[in-house]
């Protein structure tokens, strides 16, 4: 047989052929298209919160241990102050901002790393 889709099929076989129908968007109801969205967007809401929550608490961490040592100001600073920002970017992100908070998440782990280089 060589696959081809414009070879003739014998009518025995085609008649008895099933046909597998896949799962098209457009005939499921418009409930399930609300539902999907909804989970995206708790999805969504969750990863940012989680995220902002975790590179706060990293920074935080950074910033007391760099405090410990001897260190310039301004580093403890810097990761203090890019803890703050992705503190602002989780509590945006859970209320549903995710687009907000995901540049916020960008501009902590920036100060962050703008720390960094002074130490």
């Amino acid at each position: 047989m060589s696959g081809r889709a414009d070879s003739d099929t014998d009518p025995e076989i085609a008649d008895s052929e099933t046909v597998v129908e896949q799962d098209d968007p457009e005939d499921r109801p418009e409930q399930d298209d609300a539902e999907d969205l909804w989970e995206d967007a708790r999805r969504a809401r969750w990863t940012a919160a989680g995220t902002g929550g975790a590179l706060a608490l990293a920074g935080l961490a950074a910033a007391l241990l760099r405090l410990a040592r001897s260190a310039p100001a301004l580093v403890p600073a810097a990761y203090a102050t890019g803890a703050a920002v992705c503190a602002a970017a989780a509590l945006l992100g859970s209320r549903g901002r995710t687009r907000r908070a995901l540049w916020l998440l960008v501009a902590g782990v920036m100060v962050m790393a703008l720390g960094d280089q002074f130490d």
